[in-house]
């Protein structure tokens, strides 16, 4: 039986299984995808928000090269830190079920069923985005993810949204040839777009050279022209590409496996304490971003590394080694 099960192998989950093995528990990280899956398939031109020391999980030094570190660099640190020290992740295994027994949990992936005695849930929230429930979004020209520009120059680009993926999206395909137009829900761009970006897409908004409706809502999707709304009422435009950056979710669909209750408001917050990142149901954990629920903008990687080191000082009061 294992001591611990560490669901997700992001930064987060790489920093509990650094504390697991400080301590000599048996644990394993299990990882439906890459190494830290979610920055794997980030934007390719990413830049943090947060500098490359805030970034660093157990003090091991991250140096960039620049102040604030891009995407690649941040995969290199992560890789590195997990293979300098021989961690043991499952990667490319997916977790089915977790069901709670008389001693522990028995956790069924699609390749092996584990037990295991606590759980740490890390799983962050990129993999399930929140859908525009609209005809056409099945359409193969929608996507909710964004990876590079190259392919979307010299089209018709809808950008939906106004957060800091939107923007950067948005400012980028316009830089390499694409003729972008933004459908913004709000009567602004985000107040949390990075300082240095805000300006810039303010500025090519303003001289005409993105268009941007506000108070906006896309109500069709067709294969050559898209309709929404605004406070003027319905307009149709040539279309090419949807992307569709309107944010994600957590998978809640574990945490009600386990019996985990959330809050009944539009949050959905998991219930667990602050101090040990214990949940309601003992010996489930949370950390990282699944700790807030729909609110997945409190939680990232600069204020929730602490999460291993509270989780491995509970632990240890409950565990004979």
């Amino acid at each position: 039986m294992k001591d611990v099960i560490i669901i997700g192998g992001g930064p987060i989950g790489i920093a509990c299984a650094l504390e697991c093995k400080k301590h000599n528990w048996n644990y394993l990280i299990i990882e439906k995808g890459a190494l830290t899956n979610s920055l794997f398939n980030y934007p390719k031109n990413m830049t943090f928000f947060s500098t490359s020391e805030k970034l660093e999980i157990d003090a091991i030094p991250f140096i960039s090269k620049n102040p604030k570190p891009n995407r690649d660099e941040a995969l290199e640190y992560y890789r590195r830190v997990a293979t300098s020290n021989t961690l043991y992740v499952n990667l490319f295994e997916t977790v089915k079920t977790i069901t709670k027994e008389a001693i522990g949990f028995s956790v069924t992936t699609d390749k092996e069923t584990y037990k295991t005695k606590n759980i740490v849930l890390a799983t962050g929230f990129y993999d399930i985005p929140n859908l525009l429930n609209v005809p056409g979004e099945d359409l193969p020209k929608v996507t909710h993810y964004y990876k590079e520009a190259h392919p979307y120059a010299m089209q018709n680009i809808v950008i939906v949204g106004a957060s800091n993926s939107s923007v950067d999206a948005a400012l980028e395909i316009y830089r390499k040839g694409g003729n972008v137009t933004m459908i913004i829900r709000g009567e602004t761009i985000g107040k949390r777009v990075k300082y240095w970006v805000r300006p810039d897409i303010i500025n090519r908004i303003e001289e005409g050279s993105i268009k941007a409706y506000f108070n906006a809502e896309i109500t069709e999707i067709k294969e050559t022209e898209l309709t929404f709304i605004t406070l003027e009422g319905s307009k149709t435009i040539p279309n090419d590409f949807v992307v569709a950056l309107t944010g994600y979710k957590p998978n809640f669909d574990v945490l009600h496996q386990l019996g985990v209750t959330l809050t009944n408001d539009a949050k959905k917050q998991p219930t667990y304490n602050k101090d040990t990142m214990e949940t309601n149901i003992k010996g489930v954990y949370l950390a990282g971003v699944i700790c807030g629920g729909m609110e997945t903008h409190k939680w990232f990687i600069e204020n929730s590394r602490i999460h291993a080191k509270q989780i491995a000082n509970h632990i240890k009061t409950t565990l004979t080694i």
